[in-house]
Formats: C-alpha cells, structure tokens, sequence
C-alpha cells in the first residue's frame, strides 16, 4: 500500500524563515536540514514537501523480492509513497501561468498524448491557408522574385518551407508488406475467456475493443499490384484497455522457413533480382524457385501460395492466421497454447489466375478500392476470430513440432473455438498518418497473452521493432497517433527524435523517492510476466545450433493440404506451378522443385512435370527425416477455399448491367433493386458512358463504360433484352471481351431475351452441357416471359460466386 507522509508540523514564528525562503531558490545546493516550521511561499513548502516524501521511502523495501526463481515468476509492485500536495512531482512553480498554447497544469496522472484521434484531426474548412507556423499565405501562385522576370530570392520562406517538405514527404517503405490498406473497427468478444486467459479483449461477454487493421501483399514495392500471386499480411491492432496488442499475421497458417535465420535468405530471393530489378511483385523468377528448391521446410507454404489462397477476392473473403504458437495466460498463471484463426462471414473466395492478371492493369487499386467501397457503402467487412487451444501434454504427443512454423493443427485434432467477432466500420481519414505510418509488430503483447519458442517469432520480435525505428524516424514512434495507445503510458523513457510528450517533473528513474516511487512497477497482479516455462525442455541441454527432429518432417502437411483441396483446387494448383515455373530460366531449378513435388504428391509432380515438358520426371529428393511419424489427419475438409462459402449475401459485389440504345430496360431496373435489396451494387454499362434511349422510350443513364470497367471487374454479368440494343452490342468488340471474361472466370451470367444471340457471336459453347440453359454452371438463360424467375435464379447463382463446372484448361474460349 502506498505510505503517506507525515503532515508538516503547524507554523510558527521563526527567525529561520528567511533563510528557508532564500534555500529554497536555489537549484545547486540546499541547506542540511530543511526547517520543518512551515513555510509562506511555494518554493520553501516545495522544499519541504519533497523532504518528505524522500525521507518517507528510507530503503528499497522490495529489493530482497527480486532474487530468486519463485520471486522471478510473481514480481511484487512497487513501493509508493503518496505526496502531500502535487508541488512535488512539479517541473516548475510556474506551471500555473497558462497560455493558448501551454494549457493548464498537466491532469494528474494522465499521458495526454493518448488521446482519441479528435486532438489531431484536421479541417481546414472556411480557413486560409497559412505556412506550418501559422502564418497566413497571401499568395500561393508565384515564388518572390526580383521583378517579374528576376531570379527567385532565397529569403522566399514560404517557398522554402513548402518545397523542403514536399522533397521529404515520403517515409522509407517497409522491406516487406510496402503495399498495403488499413481500415478501423471494433472487436466484440462472445464470452468470458478467463478460464485460459486475463487478456482484456477476452474479459467479458460484449467487451468491445477499437482496432486497425492493415492488410497488405509481401514481396510488391509500395506502389506495386493488389493482384499478384502473394501471400497477404492480416495484421490487427488491439486498443486494449491494457496496452496495445499486435496480431500480426498472414492470410495463409504456415511459413516459407522455420527459423528467423533465414529470413533476410527468403525476403532476398523472393524480391525482384537485383541486378535488373525484375520481376516486380511476382515469384515467378529464377532466384525465388532456387531458394525454395534448395529449402524443402517451404514445400508446405508452396502448396498454399500456389493455391487460389494466393488471389483473394477481396480482404473482406479472406481469412487470417496468427502463424505461430502462442501462449494465453490465465490470472493464476496457468497458461495453454493457442493458434489464432479469423474466419470472413462473407466466405473464402478467390480469384482465378486469367482474372487476376487481367484486373490488375486494368485497377491495379482492386482490393484497395474494394475495401474502402465496402465500408463507404456501409457492407462492413467481419471476421469471426477462432482459437485452437491445447496443452503442453497434448503438444508432446502431435506427430509434428508445434514451434515449427511449416506446420499447422489440424482442425480434427484441436477444433476451433469462436471467441468473437471484428467488424471494420471506418476508413481512415488519412492515408499517410494512418495506414502507412501504423507501426505492428509481434512484441506488441498485454498481460494474458505471451510467446511460444518458435524460432522464426522470435525474429520478429525482434526484427519488427528495429524496422520501425528506421522507418518512422527513431524509437518515438509509439507517439504517432495511429500508434499510441488508448491505455494510459507513463515510463521513464524519455528524449529521442521526435518526442511529442512532455513530462511534468524531474524524476525519470526507478526506483526514486523524489517523486514517490512513481512511476512504479506493477508487479505480477497487474502487469505483464512471462510464463516462466515457455515449453518443457531437457535440462541437461546447453544452447545450440539446431532444430527438433520433428521439424525434418518436411512433407506430410504439404501432402495433407494438397490431399484436402477440392479436384478444381488441385488443378489450379498444378496450374500455379506450371506458370511459376515456366518463367525460370534455369531448367535445374525446374527439376530440383519437381523433385520436391514428389515427396509431397506424386500425382501433382506428374501434372507439373507434364506442363513443363519435363520427361523423364526427376527422381525424389532425398528426405530429410527417412521415417516421419504416421499423421494422425490425412485428409482435412477445412483446408478448401470452398469448405467456408459464407453467409451467403451478396453485400459488396458488382454486377454489370449492360446497355445500349434501345434496350429494354424494366427487367433490368427490375434486377438493380433486386441487387440493392441484396446489398449489390449493379452498374449500368454501356458502349460510352451517358444518357442512352430505351426500347420504351425513356432513358437509361450508364455510368461506365465497356472500355474503362471490362468484365473481369465485376462479379456477374447480365446482358440486356431488345434487339437494337443487341444489334449494337455485337458490333462492339468489347461485348464479345466482356462476355469471354465472365464466361472464363466462371462467375454468373444472365442472359435476357435477344441477348443470347450475343452469347453465339462470342463463341459460348453452349452445345457443350445441356445443364448451361437450366443455370447449372450459373448460365442462365431467360425464356420469353420468364424474366421474374431467371432473376431469383441469377441471385441464387451469385451467392454460390463461381461455378467451375465450366471451366476449361486451356480454355475454349
């Protein structure tokens, strides 16, 4: 408990007084006692207070608690003693004279610069324009001169200032995930988890946490593709009530590498080859298949990369992974392991490659612009967050390691358990001061939450932190709005570039008596302690240079997850690596992945090997573990995109209305507010944009064009009735595009009454499946007078978002 000292004895007449005044006015030296008779001006009652309160903490009482194991593992809190007054912990006596600019006396016990983001927004409405220190511009056309004709004069300040920040408004990019979208929301928890942990999102049912959440593609530069064939960073900012907590993670479980080693050796050889700077945000290059061939560990990660997982829809259907083990701690101690899991409501949907390439030159921006349309349109992303919790019992007895980060736990063997839900409900005001300057990193943890000895987290701990600092300009970054935190901070950090907080007082040290002892440790009731057994080791173990045996086993999960993957899923895959591969100029490079193939699927290698002419097929590399330990899941459902469809709405898609002079335009506004009903958006494309005559006699106004929105934009397709809308129609090559595009990509398409000529002059097969005019693999076409039930069909077809029982390798059309 914190001691109060003793109140000054009360005031008596002394000859003494004057020399207590003139002491206390002095700051390089002090009288050897302070006269307790009290004292009539501040400064002496200062004196004497701060005797007080440093003769009132005589020793280090905690001192003895910092030895030993048990003591190590429950830490005391720190000794305090409560000052008489708050002249004390002052700076200055003049703290009182308050101005515009310096405010009042600082609120007792707050750290201002936490804030809510209010105290460094912006709005400039109804304002003149000023240079950075408030000096109104009166002009801002013309730099000043000597004469109209002169040269430019160096006292221009204005100029100067305006120039000089614009030369320095770009940051270094992060060396990874440089390309990236953010967005705020809340987590909302379902019930308590105190059983396994005093994490405080996880206190209370309803509990609801702010967060930011960046997502972002690994190996493109900031200004590269949203599209590429990459893994996706899924990285969430918990505003605990705590401190902040980073979930930074991936949109894929495993990793390419299994310890921290080697992950400048990946990030090297997966970013464009130096000595051309190519390619630009794509793995399809000598360098990266060279490293991975030679690193069995990533044969795993290739099997997931290679996957439809690597071309998400959109954020909004993609899932998230913690990546690594973590530990949950409970307020006794107790802890478990757990693997954290974000599940989309919307589902897990993909792209398919033709897509994908196509869309990014045509929006590079896709899943950036997707993002913010969803939240704009008020269709606000959500994720169900899931935990995999087990033991340290349970962990001995998996037949792989769970600190190795190739490998994942099957849902079979530990289920998952819904713990809550994050909605993202705002984008950012800004996306420099936001999205690009948030700062994560995975040794951003609160009490309840602590670290596992995955060699590869412990990297990033690391590696994190040390990118920040060179980044965002030193170790202050935690100071950038984005990045400070809701709960309050006080430490004795102090100075550094940029700092923007401002101390109050002359202490910055503990322990110290001059301020009470505050800012004081916590101790283990309130504060952060490690679990003193991160997992069971031998004791007889010294430090060394090695992995677990169990780590060897470098094939059986790329096996479980390519065995687990639908036969639609498993071509694309085989697809994936054709393509990859392709693009290697070194044919070794070639054999060696194909050899790694084998040991993981001797089906896919044979799909791979004949994709690339390569016969005969290399032989298997050799193992690095000749007899792993029999799986106890061979075959898990839940790794398929398919396994999670969704909810089944259609909030956030796009479908194409097309039309042109003299369409028949009822069914289709029929169908527009079917889709706004569904949370749809169907836009009106045209050959042009603008006012376009209909059938009826009225007028249809389209918004975008075949030209500047083609097919692969938009989720479904529906082509209009009217035959001189469709006589128009299939003079334009950009009809015949669209419908090749959606017809390929297997996404919906409905086909209203002449348009079906459209479908012929583009070369639709649709004598090849009878089952195309009844809607089976979501072509449908409307008879006369069957408008109405074509449309409920179109909808049902949307929500199932692709129909791959069309889809042809290679394609017909």
């Amino acid at each position: 408990m914190p001691k109060t000292p003793k109140a000054a004895a009360p005031a008596k007449k002394s000859a003494a007084k004057p020399a207590a005044k003139s002491a206390a006015r002095n700051t390089d030296s002090g009288p050897s006692k302070v006269d307790p008779a009290a004292p009539h001006d501040l400064p002496a009652r200062k004196m004497l207070e701060v005797e007080e309160l440093a003769a009132a903490m005589d020793n280090s009482a905690n001192k003895a608690a910092e030895h030993g194991f048990a003591n190590g593992t429950r830490p005391l809190a720190g000794t305090t003693v409560t000052p008489p007054s708050r002249l004390p912990g002052g700076s200055t006596l003049s703290e009182e004279n308050s101005s515009e600019k310096t405010g009042s006396v600082a609120p007792e016990g707050t750290n201002s610069t936490i804030e809510p983001l209010d105290r460094v927004r912006v709005d400039s409405t109804g304002r003149v324009l000023t240079t950075n220190q408030g000096v109104a511009v009166a002009d801002n056309q013309n730099s000043l001169k000597y004469g109209v004709r002169g040269p430019a004069l160096l006292e221009d300040f204005i100029l100067r200032e305006k120039i000089t920040h614009f030369d320095h408004e770009r940051i270094p990019e992060r060396i990874v995930h440089a390309r990236g979208s953010g967005a705020h929301g809340f987590f909302e928890c379902y019930e308590p988890l105190t059983d396994i942990t005093r994490a405080a999102p996880f206190q209370a049912a309803g509990k609801v946490t702010p967060v930011f959440v960046r997502f972002s593609t690994v190996q493109g530069e900031r200004g590269s593709k949203d599209t590429a064939r990459d893994v996706r960073g899924f990285a969430v900012k918990f505003y605990t009530d705590e401190g902040n907590w980073d979930l930074v993670g991936n949109n894929i479980p495993v990793f390419f590498i299994q310890d921290a080693m080697k992950f400048p050796d990946l990030v090297h050889a997966v970013k464009p080859e130096p000595h051309h700077q190519m390619p630009q945000a794509a793995s399809a290059h000598d360098t990266f298949w060279d490293f991975v061939s030679l690193m069995p560990e990533s044969t795993h990660m290739l099997m997931w990369v290679m996957s439809d997982r690597a071309i998400p829809r959109s954020y909004a259907t993609m899932q998230g992974f913690g990546v690594h083990t973590f530990r949950m701690v409970n307020a006794e101690g107790a802890s478990v392991f757990v693997k954290f899991h974000w599940s989309p409501v919307a589902g897990t949907h993909s792209l398919v490659w033709d897509e994908a390439v196509k869309i990014s030159g045509a929006d590079p921006d896709f899943h950036r612009r997707d993002l913010w349309e969803r939240i704009e349109a008020g269709h606000y992303p959500e994720y169900e967050l899931a935990l995999q919790v087990f033991t340290e019992e349970q962990a001995e007895q998996f037949s792989f390691d769970i600190l190795d980060a190739t490998k994942i736990i099957p849902e079979e063997l530990v289920p998952l358990r819904p713990v809550g839900r994050m909605v993202l409900n705002r984008n950012p005001d800004n996306f420099f001061a936001e999205t690009e300057q948030v700062a994560f990193c995975t040794a951003h943890v609160v009490p309840g939450i602590d670290f596992s000895n995955d060699p590869l987290l412990a990297g990033r701990i690391h590696s994190y932190v040390d990118t920040q600092i060179s980044r965002l300009g030193g170790p202050n970054f935690h100071e950038l709005p984005i990045n400070s935190p809701i709960a309050q901070v006080h430490n004795n950090q102090r100075d550094g570039m940029h700092r923007q907080a401002i101390h109050r007082g002359r202490v910055s040290y503990e322990p110290n008596s001059l301020a009470g002892g505050c800012p004081f440790q916590a101790g283990a009731a309130q504060g952060f302690v490690s679990v003193p057994a991160r997992i069971r080791a031998d004791e007889e173990q010294g430090k060394v240079r090695a992995k677990p045996e169990k780590f060897a086993d470098h094939y059986t999960q790329a096996r479980l997850f390519y065995e687990s993957q639908t036969p639609v899923e498993q071509c694309h895959i085989a697809n994936a690596f054709r393509f990859e591969l392709s693009k290697v100029t070194v044919p070794a490079v070639r054999e060696r992945t194909v050899a790694m193939l084998r040991n993981a699927s001797e089906e896919l290698a044979m799909k791979v090997a004949d994709g690339l002419g390569m016969d005969p097929m290399p032989a298997p590399l050799p193992l690095a573990l000749p007899d792993p330990a029999t799986p106890e899941v061979t075959k898990s459902p839940a790794l398929s995109l398919m396994a999670r469809p969704g909810d089944g709405t259609l909030r956030g898609r796009k479908v194409a209305l097309i039309v042109a002079p003299g369409v028949e335009a009822e069914p289709l506004s029929a169908l527009q507010a079917a889709l706004l009903e569904h949370g749809a958006v169907g836009r009106l494309v045209g050959p042009r944009i603008g006012a376009m005559a209909t059938a009826g006699g009225d007028v249809v106004n389209a918004d975008a064009s075949m030209e500047n929105e083609p097919g692969f934009l938009f989720d479904g397709l529906v082509l209009p009735d009217g035959a001189e809308a469709v006589a128009a129609l299939a003079q334009d090559g950009h009809t015949a595009e669209f419908i090749k595009d959606q017809f390929r990509h297997c996404k919906p398409m409905l086909v209203l009454g002449a348009s079906r000529e459209l479908l012929t002059h583009a070369g639709v097969p649709l004598a090849m499946d009878k089952s195309l005019v009844q809607g089976g693999t979501g072509l449908i076409i409307a008879e006369e007078g069957q408008e109405a039930a074509a449309i409920e069909a179109f909808l049902e077809a949307m929500a199932k978002h692709r129909h791959f029982g069309r889809e042809m390798d290679p394609p017909l059309i």
